[in-house]
């Protein structure tokens, strides 16, 4: 069940209820789990530039990548999101996340 649920993104579902609280956007860098960004923050100094925006439910590195992906491919992916910030990148990433769901594309 697990499997299909990520394969379909639906294990994703629950941070809807945190967009809806103000804690996240629709599109941004996704969150990640406290005890990597100290490390993360010592080997890449860019990495607090993520946090310049509020995270999001999805963004350019969750369809240009998998659940497994490196976080510096990841980083990447978010740097550039971050540096073209508008409602047209926003627009296009939403339709792009809608593609990677119904097609199931990237997720492992």
């Amino acid at each position: 069940m697990g499997r299909w649920l990520r394969r379909w993104r639906l294990d994703e579902l629950p941070q809807l209820w945190n967009m809806l609280r103000g804690d996240m956007s629709l599109v941004g860098p996704r969150a990640e789990r406290p005890g990597f960004v100290e490390t993360f923050f010592q080997e890449t100094p860019l990495y607090e530039r993520r946090f310049l925006v509020r995270p999001g439910l999805t963004g350019l590195a969750q369809i240009h990548g998998r659940y497994d992906t490196d976080y510096t491919h990841k980083l990447r992916y978010d740097l550039i999101y971050i540096n073209s910030l508008s409602l047209t990148t926003d627009c296009q990433t939403l339709i792009a996340t809608v593609q990677t769901v119904l097609t199931g594309r990237g997720a492992r």
